[in-house]
């Protein structure tokens, strides 16, 4: 009975670390391409709208008002001056965020996240900077603070864009965090991929070797190298 016991907690552990993901918002599907820059993305990661009425997915996510989704530059469609250049995460070429009339805009994050943040950003004549804080709305704790510096502007032909490519960058904290205010100067820094409990944007988080390799050894007791699981 025990080692029964004991097999259930193991294998509840490890398939619950392998099926952990870092939530990843992309900025696509909220409007269709192209569009004119001007459509607030307001509660559509709260599983509410955007301004153009589309509804998205019940992330827990919201942005106040000056948060506006930027339309990307892609081979043979010029709708802004920014652009992945073709590189970047599969899938995230169409939309970024960016604000024109604030220097700041601030996500919440109501049911909170830990480890780190991080995201793919563009900024050519203005540098940026971003906080992040344990309460909503930028209040409570300030958990950490990262400046973004300027980005180079080398963008392949045929994208037509300056402000190109994207570049990756992230931080680690200690606690929960429920609010980040990103600052910079208005129309001149872009964010995409930002990724909620990873360093690195899109995820690809590990356990740590430890965690690995008790993992991989109590699997492998187990036998379950023949045996068919999924997360949900």
């Amino acid at each position: 009975m025990k080692r029964s016991v004991f097999r259930l907690a193991l294998f509840a552990m490890a398939a619950s670390l392998m099926c952990q993901a870092a939530i990843v918002l992309n900025f696509e599907n909220i409007a269709p391409y192209p569009n004119g820059n001007d459509i607030l993305i307001q509660n559509f990661y709260d599983g509410g709208q955007a301004s153009n009425g589309n509804v998205g997915p019940d992330l827990g996510v919201t942005f106040n008002a000056p948060a506006l989704l930027i339309c990307l530059n892609t081979i043979g469609t010029s709708c802004s001056n920014t652009s992945h250049g073709g590189l970047g995460p599969a899938g995230s070429e169409l939309g970024a965020l960016f604000f024109l009339t604030s220097n700041s805009i601030t996500l919440n994050y109501e049911s909170g996240f830990d480890t780190g943040f991080s995201f793919n950003y563009v900024a050519i004549n203005s540098p940026g900077s971003l906080a992040v804080y344990d309460g909503l709305d930028g209040t409570g704790n300030q958990l950490t603070t990262l400046n973004l510096p300027l980005t180079p502007s080398a963008c392949p032909p045929g994208y037509n864009a300056g402000f190109c490519p994207f570049q990756p960058i992230g931080v680690a904290f200690a606690g929960t965090a429920k609010s980040i205010v990103f600052a910079g100067v208005g129309n001149q820094i872009v964010f995409d991929d930002i990724t909620f409990g990873s360093v690195t944007p899109g995820g690809g988080e590990v356990p740590e070797p430890s965690t690995a390799g008790l993992i991989a050894a109590g699997l492998a007791a187990l036998g379950l190298l023949g045996r068919r699981r999924t997360c949900s």
